[in-house]
């Protein structure tokens, strides 16, 4: 008995038709006509009545139905598993993250996920999170970092919070120490380095100000991460920055805290509902959610 003659004997037993079973098998008709014959054989007993050319199950094919298809469905079943086992050796997870996330939150994770799967690519993909979503929902990403709340919420995607991180303020640390802690009205005529247009953290800051009755003002506008802290430890100007980016920065940026209530931003890993992760990615999912705590909090004194 092969498995092969156990998948035809099930077209056969659902379609109550040879040539339409033949067709969904991918097979000819006298192929399969001549495997069901010898499945007969090996079982000593007929499985179909072909009376006048209806087809329809014998009380020995009534019997063989729930259990063929149980062996094919434990065999699939085996199948998948040692696929996915495979695919921890070997394959690729495509993660998008906001840039600040790649320079705080991920080398960690991602050097742990790496010890685990050293075989797995790692494809990782900066943006803001509205060119995340957008990836996500048309198949170019496994999963994403993104910044809630959405700017466009889509009932396509799955997003689960991981944690909520401070912003801090930093500046270089040759310049005058500002008051401890800052308040968002005392960045009022500072000089401000600013992300580019389409950060979540630039409209976040923005906001901020605005909140507060007055428009930021901007030294240098519309660099990256690492531009950006680059231009303040030139002494530029302050920037707000989360606080796990602020902890990797180095001595040479001193790290103010925000006064009370501060800025916080909300960390959320987002992927498609209608379409599992490969299990290689949602390996890399499981070590995400581990952070769902609140994200460290440094200390406020200067760094």
């Amino acid at each position: 008995m092969q498995f092969q003659q156990l998948q035809y004997f099930v077209a056969v037993a659902e379609t109550r038709h040879f040539t339409r079973a033949a067709e969904r098998v991918h097979v000819s008709q006298p192929s399969l006509s001549q495997q069901i014959r010898a499945l007969e054989k090996e079982l000593g007993a007929e499985l179909f009545s072909r009376a006048r050319g209806n087809i329809a199950l014998t009380d020995a094919g009534e019997a063989l139905l729930p259990l063929a298809r149980r062996i094919l469905a434990d065999a699939d079943t085996a199948r998948h598993e040692v696929q996915e086992l495979a695919q921890l050796r070997r394959g690729r997870v495509r993660l998008g993250a906001t840039p600040s996330l790649c320079t705080g939150l991920l080398p960690d994770v991602l050097r742990a996920f790496h010890d685990l799967h050293p075989g797995i690519e790692l494809l990782i993909e900066e943006g803001g999170s509205h060119d995340l979503v957008r990836e996500l929902a048309r198949g170019a990403l496994d999963l994403a970092l993104v910044v809630l709340p959405l700017p466009t919420p889509s009932p396509a995607l799955t997003t689960v919070e991981l944690l909520q991180e401070d912003l801090v303020v930093v500046s270089s640390a040759a310049s005058p120490a500002p008051r401890r802690p800052v308040r968002i009205a005392d960045l009022q005529g500072e000089p401000l380095v600013m992300f580019r247009h389409g950060y979540d953290l630039r409209e976040l800051t923005v906001a901020a100000c605005r909140a507060e009755g007055f428009e930021p003002a901007f030294t240098v506008e519309g660099g990256e991460m690492d531009a950006v802290l680059g231009f303040v430890r030139a002494g530029l100007g302050l920037a707000v920055v989360p606080r796990m980016v602020a902890a990797r920065a180095g001595r040479d940026l001193r790290v103010t805290a925000l006064a009370r209530p501060g800025l916080r931003r909300t960390i959320a890993l987002a992927h498609r509902s209608d379409v599992a992760p490969p299990r290689a990615a949602r390996e890399l999912q499981r070590l995400l959610l581990r952070t769902r705590t609140a994200a460290p909090k440094g200390p406020d004194a200067e760094a």
